[in-house]
């Protein structure tokens, strides 16, 4: 992640993940389960506009880099022939996605002006 050209990746490769085929399956007391994987790759391309957002009724401000975002994404139960993909070319952003800082809470402001600690997350970019 690169907060500041707004370029980030987050992949998975075959993570085993139970299939609990439906909603009231899922919530059920003893929900059936089918073993599974599952591998997506989302990238978040940056070099949009940068965006600063202020919120003091929810204590949360941020920095963010706006720009297109992609998603592949693939599933299939264990045993089964049939997997279910993303189609690269039907994909749209219904929003401006940001890569970007946040802080929130405590982070955010002191109860008297005093400086608070700062957490940032950061790994290479992609």
């Amino acid at each position: 992640m690169n907060a500041r050209t707004g370029r980030a990746r987050f992949h998975v490769e075959n993570l085993a993940l139970p299939d609990f085929h439906d909603f009231v399956n899922a919530v059920s007391p003893s929900p059936k389960t089918v073993p599974g994987h599952v591998s997506f790759d989302v990238t978040w391309a940056g070099g949009g506009e940068r965006t600063k957002v202020r919120d003091g009724i929810f204590d949360f401000a941020g920095e963010y880099v706006t720009g297109p975002a992609t998603i592949a994404f693939s599933v299939t139960d264990d045993g089964s022939d049939t997997v279910y993909a993303s189609d690269p070319a039907g994909q749209s952003n219904s929003g401006p996605p940001g890569v970007g800082h946040e802080r929130n809470g405590v982070f955010l402001s002191g109860a008297r002006g005093e400086r608070q600690p700062r957490v940032v997350f950061r790994s290479s970019p992609p």
